[in-house]
């Protein structure tokens, strides 16, 4: 195989690499934009920012996920571990927005 060949392989899978990670970029944006959903539901309703039953759930489905893929379990949990970590404390920033807000004096009367 002459250098021509190589870089042209090189430049086809780097083409590749450069659409899957643009992808996961739209695909974090769609999944923040949900959980952001989720972060403003458990502010109106004064739920907890963390659940670790849905948690533990999801880590042992992304487990298997995983092992089905041939992925590295522990590389996806501490993927995860970071995506899960950002979307808590967003949840928590929603919480006190939405706290401040329902008692600041607009209308002289609490927001809910």
């Amino acid at each position: 195989m002459d250098t021509r060949d190589i870089g042209t392989q090189l430049s086809t899978f780097r083409q590749t690499i450069d659409n899957i990670d643009a992808a996961l970029i739209h695909m974090l944006a769609e999944r923040f934009r949900c959980t952001d959903q989720v972060g403003l539901l458990k502010a109106k309703y004064q739920l907890p920012a963390v659940d670790k039953e849905r948690e533990q759930r999801q880590y042992e489905r992304l487990t298997r996920l995983a092992e089905e893929a041939n992925l590295d379990p522990g590389f996806v949990e501490k993927l995860m571990e970071f995506v899960i970590s950002e979307v808590v404390q967003r949840h928590r920033q929603i919480a006190a927005v939405e706290e401040a807000a329902s008692h600041s004096p607009a209308e002289g009367f609490p927001r809910n």
